[in-house]
């Protein structure tokens, strides 16, 4: 018996229950990591805690490489186009009025679980559930190979502004302001960054690459931003988005993404030993489950109001249909200030779980969804489009070539050879069209 609870059993434990729940829920047609979620529930619910690996550690490894991937591939110029900035922000004042007010009323009627709760607890529960999970979503891209597609653009750049906005809650919420050193963050990365382009020219294309990402990502972007205050995770964020522009950073990015995975799935264990649900947990979390489709509505109409085509709006807003782990951050940031009861933790915590089980056939199903009410939905669609979501005028081309890569490159040759000037290049990513222009 003492065996079966040493930290070394535990830990064959937890993977080999990561990998079993993981490949059923694969075999399913779900992504593995809510698999990896309820396995870390039910090794919770059996008191499987005890490992010697450290989660907490792991999780943040993950999220740091994750943020850095996603820095690598962000134009800072979209943070800056008002869908982005204007509509997220619209966004969080939306759920936090909807929401709050929701629990608030509920609270007031003396609904089970809701009682005692002010306005300011009410306030703090529709912020959390205001964002959207960055690792589901960047996720489920990647894997319908979307990141650069405009509604792609446009998801991730909402998450990085909803990222922003956590970082200040935190440094606002923890009473520590950075540190007068953070001023000279902005001279410390001009002068760094020609070293680290340097030292990427150098590493060559096996392990040292991915050892280089790290090193950027962790070692220069984490620790100098945690030295003078600021959250690091967005120091790995800053870096990714600093070489990016290196003609290497695709490769660098791919490099690091087996060990970004592998780190996530210590994030979602961690989910799951958050805490012991009990019925009434769930029970509340499923509520937050069934008004998740007031967040996906503001959601479409923001996104439709800035003039972006409804295909793009929808396919964006099913990729943020979900709670988050800033959620998860925010409630336990409440919880340790003694602004929320730690119930919330796990409330939203199973939240999240059902969010990603409902989100995931939807978004493989995603262009089955619109090709189905595209007609209804047209009707939402402004009069004028915006100028990077314009529809595609084909002209007189007989012959599309999707995809410019390198094998649509030699394809499009081809047939330009064969067929002259009917053949037409479309790709998602602006770089590459760009590139073949």
């Amino acid at each position: 018996m003492e065996l079966l609870h040493s930290p070394s059993f535990i830990n064959t434990i937890w993977v080999a229950t990561a990998f079993i729940f993981g490949f059923v829920v694969r075999q399913a047609g779900l992504p593995p990591m809510i698999g990896f979620l309820l396995a870390g529930f039910a090794l919770n619910f059996l008191d499987f805690t005890g490992g010697s690996l450290a989660l907490d550690k792991i999780a943040e490894m993950g999220i740091m490489l994750l943020l850095f991937t996603i820095g690598l591939k962000l134009d800072l110029k979209s943070l800056t186009k008002p869908e982005i900035w204007a509509g997220t922000s619209l966004h969080v004042l939306f759920c936090v009025l909807f929401y709050g007010g929701l629990i608030l009323v509920l609270s007031t009627l003396g609904l089970a679980g809701l009682t005692d709760l002010d306005l300011f607890q009410a306030s703090l529960i529709g912020f959390a559930v205001s964002f959207s999970s960055t690792v589901f979503a960047v996720k489920v891209l990647e894997e319908k190979g979307e990141m650069t597609s405009q509604h792609g653009r446009t998801a991730i750049g909402i998450l990085i502004m909803q990222d922003i906005i956590a970082v200040l809650f935190i440094t606002f919420s923890k009473g520590e302001f950075p540190s007068i050193w953070a001023l000279g963050l902005p001279l410390f990365l001009l002068l760094i960054r020609p070293v680290l382009m340097f030292l990427i020219d150098r590493t060559g294309h096996g392990e040292l690459l991915t050892l280089a990402g790290l090193f950027v990502a962790v070692v220069v972007g984490a620790t100098s931003f945690s030295l003078v205050g600021l959250k690091p995770d967005l120091g790995a964020l800053i870096m990714g988005v600093l070489v990016g522009s290196h003609p290497r950073a695709s490769e660098l990015g791919k490099s690091l993404y087996s060990f970004k995975d592998m780190f996530l799935v210590g994030f979602f264990f961690e989910i799951g030993f958050s805490g012991s649900p009990t019925l009434a947990h769930v029970f509340m979390a499923l509520g937050l489950l069934a008004v998740l489709i007031v967040k996906s509505g503001l959601y479409f109409a923001i996104l439709t109001r800035f003039k972006l085509r409804v295909r793009t709006g929808l396919l964006a807003t099913l990729s943020l249909s979900n709670y988050s782990e800033f959620g998860l951050l925010v409630a336990a940031i409440s919880a340790k200030e003694g602004w929320l009861g730690p119930e919330w933790l796990i409330i939203l915590s199973l939240a999240l779980t059902f969010s990603f089980l409902v989100a995931s056939p939807l978004n493989s199903r995603s262009n089955t969804i619109y090709d189905r009410y595209s007609l209804r939905l047209k009707r939402f669609e402004s009069k004028t489009r915006h100028p990077d979501d314009a529809e595609i005028n084909v002209g007189d081309a007989q012959i599309l070539i999707f995809g410019m890569g390198r094998i649509g490159s030699g394809a499009y040759d081809t047939a330009r050879e064969r067929h002259g000037d009917k053949v037409l290049g479309v790709d998602y990513s602006e770089k590459n069209i760009e590139k073949q222009r």
